[in-house]
């Protein structure tokens, strides 16, 4: 019994640490749910490879899954969504909502990769003035909870008030 409290309080400690080391910056319409749809579920790399190199223009390739056939893919192969609350090209997906739909964004225009059409390639400005790259006219995000290339969980997720979906290099979503 003497260890147990050791270990809980250690336990606690490393809660405490990680929930710190999650950052402010929250706004208000963040969930504290920590689901994977809620913003304050677990980090992946893909969030940072979301972000183009300084001076770099993002690439958009096609790849095939196993669930939805051939995708559109950014450059580290992760698969890139719509997201039905973003009309005429706007993006709408800020905050919480950016933290598990993290944007992808260029410096630059977009380059068209194996698989990908450069006709459907375009930039809108995003709230903080960074380029977010769009495809067939919709802005593109990737997916917190898609851990490695080529995994398409967030196709056909309801999430922050509409639908997700995969693109297919027609610029048509993904059924699936």
């Amino acid at each position: 019994m003497k260890r147990t409290f050791p270990a809980i309080a250690c336990t606690g400690l490393i809660a405490i640490l990680a929930m710190a080391g999650c950052g402010g910056g929250s706004d208000s319409s963040s969930s504290s749910s920590g689901g994977p749809y809620g913003g304050a579920g677990g980090e992946s790399t893909k969030a940072a490879a979301s972000e183009p190199a300084a001076d770099s223009a993002a690439v958009v390739s096609a790849t095939t899954t196993p669930k939805l056939g051939k995708v559109i893919v950014d450059a580290e192969g992760f698969t890139l969504y719509d997201f039905h609350k973003d009309k005429g090209g706007t993006p709408s997906c800020y905050g919480a909502c950016a933290k598990a739909w993290p944007p992808l964004t260029t410096e630059g225009s977009p380059k068209a990769g194996e698989g990908a059409m450069a006709s459907k390639l375009g930039t809108t400005e995003r709230n903080d003035g960074t380029l977010q790259v769009t495809y067939a006219g919709w802005p593109l995000y990737t997916f917190a909870e898609d851990r490695k290339p080529g995994e398409t969980n967030g196709n056909d997720v309801s999430a922050f008030g509409a639908q997700w979906y995969a693109l297919l290099p027609s610029g048509q979503e993904a059924e699936g």
